[in-house]
């Protein structure tokens, strides 16, 4: 499932582990019902205005009052600085945001980075790692 609305990027904060981005909506788009389809799933989001850059986030909530719909995201981290701050200069814009399902689930998204071995699987089966990474106990 994929959505397009006319949204205003109203800001994007920051911390050590995790990005925020909320966006207001207006008008007509506060209506669709695809939004609550797609709220609390991991999603990957575009902006027109800012070609080639797509984010995945959380959608973590979506709160109404009487003039507008917040909508309100959640970036891990570890996403790439330049695409994070193309979205940045948007900030504050009156832009078309497309929120589309991701394949990712939720504990996926969360999951912490585990680190391992590189190396490279060859055709007979056996593995091939760079000696200089890990060392055997004799």
């Amino acid at each position: 499932m994929q959505i397009t609305v006319k949204a205003h990027f109203n800001k994007q904060t920051k911390d050590s582990k995790k990005e925020g981005l909320q966006f207001y909506l207006k008008g007509e788009d506060e209506k669709r019902p695809e939004l609550n389809q797609l709220t609390r799933s991991v999603v990957l989001l575009s902006i027109d205005e800012v070609e080639g850059v797509e984010l995945t986030a959380e959608f973590k909530k979506t709160s109404k009052d009487s003039k507008k719909t917040v909508l309100d995201f959640e970036v891990k981290g570890d996403a790439s600085a330049a695409q994070t701050f193309e979205f940045y200069k948007m900030a504050g814009a009156d832009i078309e945001l497309t929120i589309k399902e991701s394949q990712m689930s939720l504990e996926e998204f969360h999951a912490e980075p585990r680190e391992g071995v590189r190396g490279k699987i060859e055709k007979d089966g056996t593995v091939t790692v760079d000696p200089n990474q890990s060392e055997l106990p004799l």
